[in-house]
């Protein structure tokens, strides 16, 4: 009799056990849709006014910009930093962004990421693509992250000689900086200047050059000192084939990472006939 109790028993509870299971699997719950992640890229920010380049993942960005002042937030503290770095205005970098990309929309902009109408010329050894400017097909630069296209825009005035005379203007004179370019051959449009100016004025684009020359970076033309009995003057050495920082730093007493710094520069590259400043001597009047 006890054995039938006990069999019965563990009957009873099998089967309670399978009931359970069966309850538990009829309750699965149907798996609920991920949210979207948006991760924004930022500009990280450095004292020496360099920051680090987005990873150069080999996809192909594209930037929905809606109006000239979208896109003046979206790239404005990359043309500052660019200013800082370089030494050139970031309302100028700013305007020929607006006008060379049609605020970032233009064809070339969204098939290259290029913002500033940069062509391959000799040498180029990155991406590139054909699109109709002057000539049908010409080759143009392209990039993967417009952060690329800022920086190459900032090497491509400071490494070639014909644009060497810019850096000896101030860099908040916009206006010297728009007329220079077009003297430089920078642009086969005689109103190229004009149209650089209406941007900067209409937008308000000066106050990114007045925020970063407050904070001490830009060249500044020397006040006239009254009842004093020194000066400063900044020695200029014009770059020869053949030289290189370190040749020039030994020349003239000073260090590699002076000149960089006195004179924007991100790397060591140098291009014949580019100014260096080299040195600032006091001497009595």
């Amino acid at each position: 009799m006890i054995r039938r109790l006990v069999v019965l028993s563990l009957l009873s509870i099998f089967f309670i056990g399978c009931k359970a299971k069966r309850t538990v699997s009829s309750r699965t719950e149907s798996p609920k849709k991920k949210a979207e992640v948006v991760v924004k890229e930022e500009v990280k920010k450095t004292d020496d006014g360099l920051y680090p380049m987005p990873e150069d993942t080999g996809r192909f960005l594209r930037f929905s910009i809606g109006s000239p002042e979208e896109y003046v937030e979206t790239f404005s503290e990359v043309a500052q930093m660019e200013m800082k770095a370089f030494g050139i205005p970031a309302s100028i970098t700013l305007a020929q962004g607006l006008l060379e990309s049609g605020l970032g929309k233009g064809a070339l902009a969204l098939k290259t990421n290029n913002h500033f109408g940069i062509k391959c010329h000799t040498g180029w050894q990155g991406d590139f693509d054909f699109h109709d400017d002057d000539e049908k097909g010409e080759c143009f630069r392209k990039y993967n992250h417009p952060m690329y296209s800022y920086r190459d825009h900032s090497l491509f005035l400071r490494d070639r000689s014909r644009y060497a005379f810019l850096f000896d203007y101030n860099n908040d004179d916009y206006k010297r900086w728009a007329k220079g370019l077009r003297q430089a051959g920078y642009a086969t449009d005689k109103r190229y200047p004009q149209k650089l100016i209406s941007l900067i004025e209409r937008y308000e684009l000066y106050k990114y050059d007045t925020e970063i020359v407050s904070q001490g970076y830009g060249k500044r033309k020397e006040e006239p000192v009254i009842a004093s009995s020194s000066r400063s003057q900044n020695k200029v050495h014009v770059v020869q084939k053949g030289d290189t920082l370190y040749s020039i730093s030994r020349a003239y007493s000073v260090s590699v990472d002076e000149l960089k710094r006195w004179n924007y520069m991100y790397d060591n590259n140098l291009a014949i006939g580019q100014k260096i400043t080299v040195k600032t001597e006091n001497f009595n009047k």
